[in-house]
């Protein structure tokens, strides 16, 4: 998106007052000759940018001339800046919209400010993605990013297990869950659905544009939606006893709210330190029981017979393959 880098540009310039192509493009991301035709278009149009040639030489703005950014309070300004450019714009394209407000920002802000910003942006991280697992290669996010921009209906190719099936889409909203995407969208004559962006393996963008539902809130929907696939998957109501150790392990087991809610609708610890606990897993006893297998020895299922068996049918196999 050229013309927000060429905003990121005059801020930048404005706030280094001189800096050479080459510092200039590595803080830009892009190459000494785009940059070039960068310096060029601002040129163009009309922004005063004197570039000097000479080992000492380089890019600067005229002295005295100077955009304002208004309309932010301090605290506004420095929670902004101190964000940092998350991969998860950058994969949506925003990752230019976002370095452009940070050298607006950075070229209005006191030096006191903006040494506070940098020092919260030192201090916090977003991580998305769980342990042990990377993000999902979501080869087509860009091309279903621009369809909901744009409200383009989209012919979407989706593999669902073994098949591939081709859909006509309303992409409504995109949604990041735990590193992986999900497009939400509206098919011709269906209800709202969700489909995971690393599935979607081609898009094609039709002439028409849609209309998006008035009533439609992405967060209350995706809300809605998540709270009942949770529910979908956890119908089964498994009693256990869990040793100290076990209690302490649960949360890292299990979903850590699924965990931390049934920990405290237990009563006390028994005399022999182990705590009685009611867990919501999947209704199939197999599934059910391996995940509790990560508790190992830390665990007693009591209820129902099917999950306990299948938790000793599982030890038995896992002896037998280790042994």
């Amino acid at each position: 998106m050229r013309s927000e880098r060429l905003v990121a540009l005059l801020f930048t310039l404005q706030r280094r007052r001189s800096a050479t192509i080459a510092q200039l493009a590595d803080e830009l991301g892009v190459s000494e000759r785009t940059m070039h035709r960068d310096i060029a278009a601002l040129q163009a149009a009309g922004v005063p940018v004197w570039t000097e040639p000479g080992r000492h030489g380089g890019v600067r703005l005229v002295e005295g001339w100077r955009s304002r950014l208004d309309g932010l309070t301090s605290r506004e300004a420095v929670a902004i800046f101190a964000m940092g450019v998350p991969r998860a714009l950058a994969a949506l394209g925003l990752g230019t919209a976002v370095s452009s407000a940070h050298a607006k920002l950075s070229a209005t802000l006191p030096a006191s400010l903006r040494e506070q910003a940098q020092h919260l942006a030192q201090r916090f991280h977003l991580d998305a993605p769980g342990w042990f697992r990377r993000e999902d290669d979501a080869e087509h996010l860009a091309a279903v990013a621009r369809a909901v921009w744009a409200q383009t209906r989209t012919l979407v190719a989706y593999r669902t297990g073994e098949r591939t099936v081709e859909r006509v889409l309303d992409p409504l909203g995109l949604v990041l869950k735990a590193g992986v995407w999900y497009l939400v969208a509206r098919a011709d004559g269906e209800s709202v659905r969700t489909y995971r962006v690393a599935r979607i393996i081609a898009t094609q963008p039709l002439a028409e544009r849609f209309q998006r539902p008035t009533d439609f809130d992405l967060a209350s929907w995706w809300e809605r939606s998540s709270a009942t696939f949770e529910r979908s998957l956890q119908r089964a109501r498994v009693s256990v006893r869990l040793s100290p150790a076990g209690v302490r392990a649960l949360p890292n087991v299990l979903d850590a709210d699924v965990a931390v809610t049934a920990l405290e609708q237990a009563g006390p610890p028994a005399e022999d330190g182990w705590t009685d606990v009611e867990l919501p897993l999947e209704d199939d006893a197999w599934i059910a029981a391996g995940q509790l297998l990560a508790l190992g020895c830390e665990v007693e299922i009591s209820h129902p017979e099917a999950v306990r068996a299948a938790f000793a049918e599982h030890g038995k196999r896992m002896a037998a393959r280790n042994s």
